[in-house]
C-alpha cells in the first residue's frame, strides 16, 4: 500500500491539526504502525538533569584545557612556541566545542556564579591527577588547601 500525501486549504490549522489535515487514509493508517521510540532520557538519563550534563561535558572540555595549555611543556620543549601554540590551538578547538554546549545547558540550571565555581572544582579535579600523573609532579598539600577553599566558595555561591 503506497501512501499519497495532498496539501488541502484545511491544512492551515495549525501544528497539531497539519498531520491529519493533510494525510490521506493510506497515509494515516501507514504512520499508525511505525514504532514509537522512548524519549531519550530513557537512553541517556544524563540528559535529564542539566546540572549534571553540563558537569560531565565540563569535565571532558577541561581534559582538553589542561592538555592544550600544558602538555607542551612534555613533550615539546625542542619545538619553536608557535609549533606549540598551533598545536595547543588544535586541542583547545575540541575543548571549546564540549564547553560552549556544557555552559549553555548549564545555564538552563544554574547562575553564571554557579557555572563559573562548578567549572573551577572542575579545573582543580582535573588538573591536580593530571600534574601528578602525566606531568610527574609531586603530590602537594597545597592542592587540599586550594581544595578546602573552593568548598567555601561552592557553599557561598550555591547555598541559596
Amino acid at each position: 500500500m503506497r501512501a499519497h500525501f495532498e496539501f488541502p486549504m484545511s491544512a492551515r490549522r495549525g501544528r497539531a491539526g497539519l498531520r491529519s489535515a493533510i494525510m490521506t487514509v493510506p497515509a494515516r493508517e501507514a504512520a499508525r504502525r511505525l514504532p514509537v521510540f522512548p524519549p531519550m532520557t530513557a537512553f541517556a538519563p544524563i540528559t535529564a538533569h542539566p546540572a549534571l550534563a553540563c558537569a560531565a561535558l565540563l569535565t571532558v572540555s577541561n581534559l582538553f584545557m589542561t592538555f592544550a595549555w600544558y602538555g607542551h611543556l612534555k613533550h615539546l620543549q625542542g619545538s619553536p612556541w608557535w609549533t606549540a601554540a598551533l598545536i595547543s590551538w588544535g586541542i583547545a578547538l575540541f575543548e571549546y566545542l564540549l564547553q560552549v554546549p556544557g555552559n549553555r545547558i548549564g545555564y538552563t540550571a544554574l547562575s553564571l556564579a554557579q557555572l563559573k565555581i562548578m567549572q573551577e572544582v572542575i579545573t582543580l579535579c582535573v588538573f591536580v591527577p593530571f600534574a601528578v600523573l602525566y606531568m610527574d609532579q609531586p603530590i602537594k598539600l597545597d592542592y587540599l588547601w586550594a581544595g578546602l577553599c573552593l568548598l567555601g566558595a561552592v557553599y557561598f555561591i550555591f547555598r541559596g
